[in-house]
């Protein structure tokens, strides 16, 4: 069965449009990638550009996951922020954390004009406060994110955030200039394409089957081989759960929901969003929208627990849409679409090694763009021999889902529904 790019706006407006070819086989590498989204061509482009063999074997196309479906927004930090880390592992790895909580942004700045890809890319990201004490929240995150060096965040009164969002719901906000938006399935795709300069395979069509662990490893799809000195296992959300279970038993993939407006004239579209940045309210079950290059409102919310995906997806996020923007009440939605982004219990990023020669990286929580891009600048520097970065985060615990493969989604989506009453009554 030949898997292939959901029907998204992205995949309908995509760069590159031609397939990679099947594993039909044997290859010989320093290093074979498990899962062609960010995880792992990040760590392939930085591991090509290091000089090493690298194959990557994907089990549909280049950015069929996350990668290629996700919200399109740069945001910084983790799906924990520092000061949360701090209070859980201690000021040490709460220092070292957030010394790297913003390079996964500068990463793709980097890579957007060093390999000249394009992909849509404009700067700035507003965090929008629904009530005062999100907005109190804002400014300490503020406060934490300039003693680590970010200096282009600005608060929004409640004047200045209805000057930028043309929505009356929001009491104030924090706008970073240091995160941005762009097309994400073309920047995968140019990432693709760098590394495939640098000499680099990628395998599309080519899931992993089975891992024979040892020196070299063996890696076997359906009609492929790959023997590798390292093995990094890429897949997130949308890996084979029978690969190996020491990588996959301490995460849930969940489920959210995008849809995208027909296109909007100039002065509608900027009476949305003034100044093209990307906006995410500050709820645990937060919305978050933007601008497509074509002038098409992109928004998303809303999280299926276990992935399932629901019935209808515009019934779902149509009155989202409505209820921040009501002026665009007889708007068409002329796309829809579902994806994946694997959900740790500690909400913080999976890293770490399953043999001496094999690694894992995984579980973003929702904030995979920017740390993906961090991943595989971490891996890169493992290999190479620096391991002192990737152990701070391979040194946080891996916390198994409460509840196991059984009762983990139910039980995942009672304390979102908590945090949503919270949200609600805004306490």
């Amino acid at each position: 069965m030949k898997y292939t790019h959901v029907n998204s706006y992205y995949a309908a407006t995509r760069n590159l449009t031609t397939d990679f070819p099947a594993l039909e086989e044997s290859v010989e590498c320093d290093v074979c990638v498990i899962g062609a989204g960010y995880t792992g061509l990040s760590s392939a482009l930085f591991l090509a550009e290091a000089g090493y063999n690298v194959t990557v074997l994907e089990a549909a196309q280049v950015g069929f996951g996350a990668s290629g479906r996700n919200g399109g927004q740069l945001v910084n930090s983790y799906s924990r922020d520092v000061d949360v880390i701090e209070a859980r592992y201690g000021e040490k790895t709460a220092r070292v954390l957030g010394s790297m909580m913003f390079e996964g942004a500068d990463i793709i700045r980097q890579r957007i004009g060093h390999y000249d890809i394009q992909c849509d890319y404009r700067p700035g990201g507003i965090f929008a406060a629904l009530n005062k004490k999100q907005l109190k929240a804002l400014a300490e995150q503020k406060s934490s994110w300039e003693a680590y060096g970010n200096q282009n965040l600005t608060m929004l009164d409640a004047a200045d955030i209805k000057h930028e969002v043309g929505c009356a719901n929001y009491v104030g906000g924090l706008l970073d200039l240091q995160g941005g938006h762009i097309h994400p399935l073309n920047l995968a795709l140019g990432e693709a394409a760098a590394f495939i300069g640098l000499g680099g395979k990628i395998f599309e069509q080519s899931a992993a089957v089975e891992i024979t662990y040892g020196e070299p490893i063996t890696v076997r799809t359906a009609r492929g081989v790959v023997r590798a000195k390292y093995l990094l296992i890429a897949g997130n959300a949308y890996l084979a759960q029978n690969l190996d279970n020491r990588v996959t038993a301490k995460s849930m993939p969940c489920g959210s929901q995008i849809a995208v407006t027909e296109p909007l004239p100039e002065d509608v579209a900027r009476s949305l969003i003034a100044n093209n940045y990307c906006v995410e309210d500050c709820n645990y079950l937060l919305d978050y929208y933007r601008l497509t290059a074509d002038n098409r409102l992109l928004y998303g919310g809303g999280v299926v627990y276990g992935a399932r995906e629901p019935d209808d997806i515009e019934q779902l996020i149509k009155p989202k849409i409505l209820k921040t923007f009501p002026q665009l009440k007889d708007v068409k939605i002329d796309y829809r679409w579902t994806g994946n982004f694997l959900l740790t219990m500690s909400r913080m990023p999976q890293f770490g090694r399953i043999e001496k020669n094999a690694y894992y990286m995984q579980g973003y929580s929702g904030h995979g763009v920017t740390c993906s891009h961090l991943a595989g600048k971490l891996i890169s520097e493992m290999i190479r021999g620096d391991a002192e970065r990737f152990d701070a985060f391979a040194s946080l615990p891996h916390m198994p889902m409460i509840g196991g493969r059984t009762f983990q989604a139910p039980l995942t989506a009672m304390g979102a529904a908590y945090y949503a009453l919270r949200d609600r009554f805004g306490i």
